[in-house]
């Protein structure tokens, strides 16, 4: 059974955090493209349908040979990463596995088989099926795998914002009060529709990097532009879409992460018409001295954005890292207790929860609860909200690497913009000149396939990194949640993870650039 009084080593902790992280970011190389390709991949079938012209049944399978290659890769780094929920984060797995284990269980039983399926039918049904059938089963690959996407993103979700939930102490867990809570949170909504948009952006990037290659080589110049006509209305559309669903994230965030928030922003001291931070001078290498500090050097600021964004108010208030350390009073004349407060009433609760179990150890079933025992439990309901709290030992734990936040979020939101920019050009140039000609284009499009990632992996460390220290926000910290074990083991396991998901990387990489290489097989009819 968890333990209240858990005595692991910061190694333990630090490489469980490392060797999760390698495997998310590893995981994530591969799901955006699956995702971006279902699109593409999609649009290319329906045109093969609508026109019944073979040359666009030539591109849709085209583009589904680079998507399987894809995902069946990501398939086998998402195994990996829900089994260390198990053997890294033992702890985490008790005490939530009732809510956390629900959305998971539904995207292995439903979404993944789902896909599975369909996917079977759209690469070996091409002349057994019905074109109707063909194409709605490529749709629905694609939808599944989304939904697959929707699922993990509830579970992730859940662990920024936990609501449906309450902890009974007789079992020890925080057990699920309300299945829709979890599934529907404004949390969750609005991080699924950010992650999927800005997966379609990839795929797009992808494919016009991919065309890009192409008509720099002087081949397959009629796929090419049609394709890359699909994927730059494909880019620009999902990039505004990310942007608009990006600033619904970061007002979500603003209400129930204004520690992350402040750390993007590298914001220590808030208060009322806070401009929002365009670049400044965080030192990258270090945190900042943000309790000595007015503000970062250097800094230029758009006036009043950064109320706008958090409140949607020109003059809202923001709280900065100090104001959250110290307490502050909210705009509904509530106070925000200070970090040592909270600290203080998460001790109230653990002492409490022992309090308790140690009154009913040994009680039968059917027997009354003991009076102390219930005497503990009002003290608990009390301060459960803080449980969490009473394993931090110095406030400033509660802060997280604010340059690493900071310039991860610049990256991402500058990239977006950028994206923004270059697919409004290629449509320019597709219907309004010969974009064959544009040498310069071309390029482009060939360096923003690795920029696109490193947008992606900017917003999986803002949103991961920017909530630290909390594998649950304010439920759980990472110290508290991670299995009992030597970091010596893990240590060995993480080298051994990062040459196994590298040469994947590699094959994968290899794999993909051989069959872009060798291009698409024309039917003879198409000749």
């Amino acid at each position: 059974m968890f333990n209240l009084l858990l005595d692991i080593t910061n190694a333990t902790v630090d490489w469980s955090r490392a060797q999760f992280a390698l495997t998310a970011i590893y995981h994530w190389l591969f799901v955006p493209l699956t995702l971006g390709l279902a699109v593409i991949m999609g649009i290319a079938e329906t045109c093969y349908y609508r026109t019944q012209k073979t040359f666009w049944k030539d591109v849709a399978r085209f583009w589904q040979k680079l998507f399987g290659i894809n995902f069946a890769m990501g398939i086998a780094t998402g195994i990996i990463l829900e089994f260390e929920f198990g053997t890294n984060w033992s702890n985490y797995s008790w005490m939530v596995g009732d809510v956390f284990g629900a959305p998971l269980a539904i995207e292995g039983i439903l979404a993944f088989f789902m896909e599975s399926t369909f996917v079977a039918i759209m690469f070996f049904g091409w002349e057994k099926v019905s074109r109707g059938f063909h194409l709605t089963s490529t749709w629905l690959t694609g939808l599944g795998a989304t939904i697959s996407a929707w699922w993990i993103l509830v579970a992730n979700s859940w662990m920024q914002y936990p609501v449906g939930q309450q902890f009974n102490p007789d079992t020890m867990r925080f057990e699920m009060t309300s299945f829709l809570d979890v599934a529907f949170s404004p949390f969750a909504i609005d991080k699924f529709c950010h992650t999927v948009t800005s997966s379609w952006i990839i795929g797009a990037v992808f494919t016009v990097g991919v065309c890009s290659w192409y008509l720099l080589k002087h081949r397959e110049e009629k796929l090419a532009k049609e394709s890359m006509k699909i994927g730059a209305v494909v880019g620009l559309v999902a990039s505004l879409l990310a942007a608009y669903t990006g600033d619904e994230s970061a007002y979500k965030v603003s209400q129930v992460q204004p520690m992350k928030l402040a750390a993007m922003e590298a914001l220590y001291n808030g208060g009322n018409d806070q401009s929002l931070t365009v670049i400044s001078m965080v030192n990258p290498f270090k945190q900042p001295d943000y309790e000595n500090e007015q503000a970062a050097p250097m800094r230029i600021a758009v006036p009043n954005g950064l109320s706008l964004l958090a409140t949607r108010s020109l003059h809202g208030y923001v709280p900065g890292v100090n104001d959250l350390i110290k307490g502050y009073n909210k705009a509904d004349g509530t106070r925000e207790p200070s970090f040592a407060e909270k600290i203080e009433r998460g001790k109230k609760a653990i002492v409490a929860l022992q309090a308790y179990r140690q009154a009913v150890a040994g009680k039968k079933a059917g027997e009354e609860i003991p009076a102390e025992a219930k005497a503990q439990l009002p003290i608990l309901q009390d301060n459960i909200k803080y449980f969490g709290y009473g394993y931090i030992k110095d406030v400033h734990e509660l802060v997280p690497s604010i340059p690493l936040t900071f310039y991860a979020f610049r990256a991402m939101v500058a990239l977006g913009v950028l994206f923004i920019i270059f697919f409004a050009v290629v449509l320019f140039y597709l219907y309004r000149k010969d974009i064959s000609q544009y040498r310069w284009l071309h390029i482009a499009g060939l360096v923003l396939i690795p920029l696109a990632y490193i947008a992606s992996e900017s917003g999986w460390i803002v949103a991961e990194m920017g909530r630290q220290p909390w594998t649950i926000q304010d439920m759980l910290p990472v110290g508290v949640a991670v299995s009992d074990i030597p970091a010596g083991s893990i240590a060995i396991t993480f080298f051994i993870f990062a040459f196994l998901f590298t040469t994947m990387l590699i094959v994968e990489i290899s794999i993909l650039c051989k069959q872009i290489k060798k291009g698409p097989e024309y039917s003879e009819v198409a000749l």
